[in-house]
């Protein structure tokens, strides 16, 4: 097989923006938490399925292992300071005025853009990662139209 290098390869996917977002779950045995990514894609509209990944070595692999559903929580221009709040190593619980909970019962951050409610459908073996697909079960969007943008390892405005 090809060999990449591996930064090279890294820098490059980060070429393409991307939202942010927040994951957010509260499985049986575990604090509501939430986990910052920028993996979310669309998949499917009949039926409504997005999808994420999750690191095989994330500190919150057992979490979600035993979840049987998650939020993605799409965040707003003003909401960096959460992003790098559940991006940070180690305590991933959500922080009591940070959310509330959803119609579907997960926990859902507060401001979001966009919040999708899913129970896991589907689990698949991505290499380092495990894709995660949800099916939606709600959705709650906010007044807020700005997103939160990532590309090349920076946050960026859209103007």
């Amino acid at each position: 097989s090809m060999s990449l290098d591996s930064r090279e390869f890294r820098n490059a996917l980060g070429r393409f923006p991307t939202g942010v977002c927040v994951i957010t779950a509260n499985p049986d045995g575990y604090e509501p938490f939430g986990m910052t990514v920028n993996s979310f894609a669309s998949v499917s509209l009949d039926p409504a399925l997005v999808l994420w990944s999750l690191q095989n070595d994330s500190e919150c692999f057992e979490a979600f292992a035993k979840a049987k559903k998650y939020a993605v929580n799409i965040l707003a221009e003003d909401q960096m300071q959460l992003s790098n709040f559940y991006a940070k190593k180690g305590d991933h619980s959500l922080q009591k005025e940070h959310y509330t909970m959803g119609r579907h019962g997960t926990p859902v951050i507060k401001g979001a853009l966009t919040t999708f409610e899913c129970d896991i459908w589907q689990r698949y073996e991505g290499g380092d990662h495990v894709i995660l697909v949800g099916k939606v079960q709600a959705m709650l969007n906010s007044f807020e139209t700005k997103p939160l943008v990532f590309f090349s390892g920076k946050y960026r405005e859209l103007r």
